[in-house]
């Protein structure tokens, strides 16, 4: 294990896995392409790994894949099942983002981005939301239902797919799945024709609270220590998944409970100036408005968010949802957009998204100034999110959290 990427550290390697995320000129990447040393993408090192389980179960979806991922390891661990778990995200009780288990259950983290969880062998496929996302790789959302839809069809004739009834892309694209023959299983709040469904929902101090029914009959009250009412999804999610491998309802609503949250998911940090922080990968215009809104419902009197835009063809292509994802918010600050694997060929700053957002956005400059404005704002009473999937975490370290 090291904390840098260099050729050294695939100099001597018999093999390399690699993950589409990172950019061609990579140091590692080259030094395997120039020395012969055999790559294999992460997606087919998993796939082969993952052929030994006979409960495979493959969480996807545009938003909420670490946390229920994270949910569903913590029923599961619970519940004595011992699961292998590989997540996106660490989670306390498990001291990481993976642990080994047992041979039964295999509960993995299934990503989108350029088609890898295609790669993939699943039992069980669940897929949570669709909607655009990727934007530098789907160029529709005919593609992204397309790529959804074959990747439920990866189950086979004695698998599952569990998916959002509520979600009208994800119901187009199981029903244009020509290769599926597994059996589905739907979950969902507003659908009443849902196999899972959350009825009598009720939120105290931001966490939900609601009675699962499933196929219409009541089946197990559950109480999240997460907060936002999105959680309900995931929590639907990883309560259909538990009953399909055969967990006890009570283990599921216990596990559900004991969860806390995944690391850089609305993760409480601590304070500054008397103020709560928390931390968030969020990115997507989606992912910003749902914790927001999560953020507003735990009673505090006014809420902060620094926001990095991650990449600027996300930024660019997502803009006027940007400029709505904000509105529970009090007051904004926005640091330069991460550019990743990306050059700004889109003509989109940070400047100019403050100034559409409006009078309580602003535009921060550097990680350092925007320290400095968090110290010289923030106060008792506030909570600030610290929100974006590249380095903006490194605010924490400056704020002595």
């Amino acid at each position: 294990m090291t904390d840098r990427q260099c050729r050294e550290n695939a100099a001597d390697c018999d093999a390399a896995v690699y993950t589409v995320a990172i950019s061609p000129d990579n140091p590692e990447y080259l030094c395997a392409l120039e020395r012969g040393i055999p790559l294999i993408s992460r997606a087919d090192y998993l796939g082969y790994l993952m052929t030994g389980y006979r409960n495979r179960i493959g969480i996807a979806g545009m938003h909420g894949k670490s946390t229920c991922t994270s949910m569903c390891a913590q029923i599961f661990m619970d519940a004595g099942a011992d699961p292998t778990v590989l997540s996106g995200a660490e989670m306390a009780s498990m001291g990481g983002a993976y642990r080994i288990g047992a041979r039964e259950h295999f509960i993995f983290e299934a990503c989108e981005y350029e088609d890898s969880f295609l790669d993939f062998n699943p039992s069980v496929a669940v897929l949570l939301n669709a909607e655009m996302e990727h934007v530098d790789y789907f160029k529709s959302l005919a593609q992204i239902r397309n790529s959804f839809a074959a990747y439920a069809s990866l189950v086979g004739e004695n698998g599952y797919a569990v998916f959002n009834a509520d979600d009208e892309n994800l119901i187009a694209a199981m029903s244009q799945a020509d290769g599926f023959r597994g059996k589905k299983i739907t979950f969902g709040v507003q659908n009443t024709a849902a196999d899972w469904r959350a009825t009598d929902i009720s939120v105290t101090d931001g966490h939900p609270s609601f009675t699962v029914l499933y196929r219409g009959a009541p089946f197990v009250r559950i109480r999240l220590s997460v907060c936002g009412t999105h959680n309900i999804y995931n929590a639907l999610a990883a309560v259909a998944v538990s009953a399909l491998c055969g967990i006890e309802k009570d283990a599921i609503a216990n596990g559900l409970a004991a969860f806390c949250g995944a690391k850089r998911r609305m993760e409480y940090k601590g304070t500054c100036n008397g103020a709560a922080v928390y931390d968030d990968y969020g990115h997507h215009p989606t992912e910003v408005r749902t914790t927001l809104d999560g953020a507003r419902a735990l009673g505090y009197q006014r809420l902060f968010c620094v926001f990095q835009s991650h990449t600027y063809s996300r930024t660019a292509e997502l803009y006027d949802r940007f400029l709505h994802a904000f509105d529970s918010a009090d007051r904004v600050i926005l640091t330069d957009i991460y550019a990743a694997r990306e050059t700004n060929t889109y003509g989109v700053t940070p400047q100019k998204l403050a100034s559409d957002i409006g009078e309580k956005a602003s535009y921060g400059g550097s990680l350092d100034q925007i320290a400095q404005t968090l110290r010289q704002e923030l106060c008792p009473g506030d909570l600030c999110v610290i929100m974006g999937a590249g380095d903006v975490y490194r605010l924490f370290g400056m704020l002595g959290l």
